[in-house]
């Protein structure tokens, strides 16, 4: 008999706990080969369950061990939904290939990348544009979903830039979080009070509060600023060349 370290069943010898499911011995993930500490069930690079198959996780007892099937619960959720956000992600970052598609010389069908091998900016990019096309499509749900995960990957891109600043900020206001909105944009627009972005956000936050007066100051201040700001042909001018060009032509129809 022996041991699992992660929930202290005592079980018979093998390769995973028979109460839990945990590796008994430290070993490698069978999907991105990331070598996994013994007492794990998912893989902390890819999320992929470790475990053969499911598994039941003893309900019995009183006290702290009774604890340990909502810990090991928890800890399969947060598992599965990076999961299943970075299976979505990983899909958009290639074309769909045909079933027969092959690397030359390898029989295995081609996989779309890792996100686990992105930097952490590349990761923030391609969650932010997710984001916003679910916010364009209404999808309010998705959005939390993906929001929860953008906005401490952006708020680790230290230290942050106008760019990223207004990135968070974007995301922040489309989940709702507009003090968070607000203060990205108050902090861009401090350092630079013409940036075009820091203006752009500062009038969607305001029209997200209600605030159509704040709103309507912000775009008469981005219509004036914009000819100057864009002869600076900053990185993010031309990276967000889409939302300027938007809010510019919306600013001057409302005028």
């Amino acid at each position: 008999m022996t041991i699992c370290v992660a929930c202290k069943a005592d079980g018979p010898a093998g390769n995973y706990c028979s109460a839990c499911g945990a590796l008994r011995e430290a070993g490698s993930c069978s999907r991105c080969g990331t070598a996994v500490a013994a007492g794990a069930r998912f893989c902390h690079a890819c999320g992929n369950p470790v475990a053969s198959g499911p598994v039941a996780v003893p309900l019995t007892g009183r006290g702290p061990s009774s604890r340990v099937p909502w810990i090991i619960g928890g800890a399969a959720a947060a598992a599965l939904l990076v999961l299943v956000v970075a299976q979505s992600l990983n899909t958009e970052s290639s074309p769909p290939l045909a079933p027969s598609a092959t690397v030359s010389g390898d029989a295995s069908p081609l996989r779309a990348p890792d996100i686990s091998q992105m930097s952490p900016r590349e990761r923030a990019a391609r969650l932010f544009d997710r984001i916003m096309r679910l916010d364009e499509e209404g999808k309010r749900d998705s959005v939390q979903l993906f929001a929860s995960m953008a906005i401490p990957t952006f708020q680790s891109l230290q230290p942050l830039d106008a760019h990223v600043r207004y990135d968070l900020g974007r995301v922040a206001a489309v989940a709702g979080e507009l003090d968070l909105a607000q203060a990205q944009a108050d902090t861009i627009l401090t350092a630079r009070p013409q940036h075009l972005l820091g203006l752009i956000l500062a009038a969607i936050t305001a029209d997200r509060r209600g605030d159509a007066t704040a709103a309507h100051r912000f775009r008469s201040r981005l219509v004036a600023a914009e000819p100057g700001e864009r002869a600076q042909n900053l990185e993010e001018y031309q990276l967000h060349d889409a939302d300027i060009r938007a809010a510019v032509a919306a600013a001057r129809a409302s005028r």
